[in-house]
């Protein structure tokens, strides 16, 4: 067997002005690409949402840089300075603890004030979550929607699904280990039993897929309150003939024998695509006839 070429060498071309948003991996390190490793090495400045994160990355790969914390919290005191620094032709280098910066991260109010004051903005592509959980879950992929991460309590979180559920293609969104299991139950509730697939840990050691419609994934007690970074991808809504209005007052008023006119409303909506609040008043009808 021939032996393997040596590795690409690092580019010691030089790098120009601007601001570079450079994607870092979601997990393993060996995932961060040579051009990204090629801007980290130039910059003058690399901006981190963690800088012990960020750190750790420049160390394994012997990389010295200039570090500063840019997040949520220090974002608005440490843009004037970024700006200042771009506008004197500094390089400088933004990135997320995890995948692509602006995804679900800070950086977006620096990259329209860098626009607006004319300095160049480059991607450096590379991880993200998103792609990677779309990617592996046997979904449709010609069509798809980043939803981020849904409201912390129930009540917000449905009323949020409520808002996705017509949407006509697979959603992507992020949520917090700890309530994975509630947030699949509302959104088997609110989305009726659509396939999907839970995507934990990726590219790390305990990385597991699980695939299944959101029902199961709910009752899955593996997924209650997993540890680690998780991703849920949605199938889109199943295409259905239209239904008459004499077909769905039939299903509200089958529904409203045994549910609520809340849950009756609830159940047909998810069934039929049509919007909860005009079949929430349909069914009010109903139950007073």
């Amino acid at each position: 067997m021939a032996p393997r070429p040596p590795p690409p060498a690092l580019s010691d071309a030089p790098l120009a002005p601007g601001l570079y948003l450079v994607a870092t991996p979601i997990g393993n390190l060996r995932d961060i690409t040579l051009r990204a490793l090629d801007v980290l090495a130039a910059a003058d400045l690399v901006l981190a949402e963690d800088t012990r994160v960020t750190g750790k990355l420049l160390a394994a790969y012997g990389l010295s840089k200039r570090l500063e914390r840019y997040d949520e919290h220090a974002a608005a005191r440490a843009r004037p300075k970024v700006l200042a620094a771009l506008a004197a032709g500094g390089r400088v280098a933004l990135c997320s603890d995890a995948g692509t910066p602006l995804v679900s991260d800070p950086g977006y109010r620096l990259v329209v004030e860098a626009l607006e004051a004319g300095a160049a903005v480059w991607p450096i592509p590379g991880a993200s979550a998103a792609l990677a959980a779309l990617s592996v879950a046997g979904l449709p992929t010609d069509r798809f929607l980043f939803a981020g991460f849904p409201p912390p309590k129930s009540g917000a979180r449905r009323t949020f699904l409520e808002g996705l559920r017509g949407v006509r293609a697979t959603l992507i969104l992020f949520e917090g280990a700890s309530r994975l299991g509630a947030s699949l139950a509302d959104m088997a509730a609110v989305l009726g039993p659509r396939p999907a697939a839970v995507a934990r840990e990726l590219t790390k050691l305990h990385e597991t897929i699980a695939r299944g419609d959101l029902a199961s994934l709910a009752a899955d007690p593996a997924l209650a309150a997993p540890k680690g970074e998780v991703v849920i991808v949605i199938g889109p809504p199943p295409e259905e003939a239209a239904s008459s209005p004499a077909d769905v007052d039939a299903a509200l008023a089958e529904a409203v024998g045994r549910l609520s006119p809340a849950d009756a409303a609830r159940e047909v909506a998810a069934a039929t695509g049509l919007p909860r609040r005009e079949l929430y008043r349909r069914a009010l009808a109903l139950k007073g006839r």
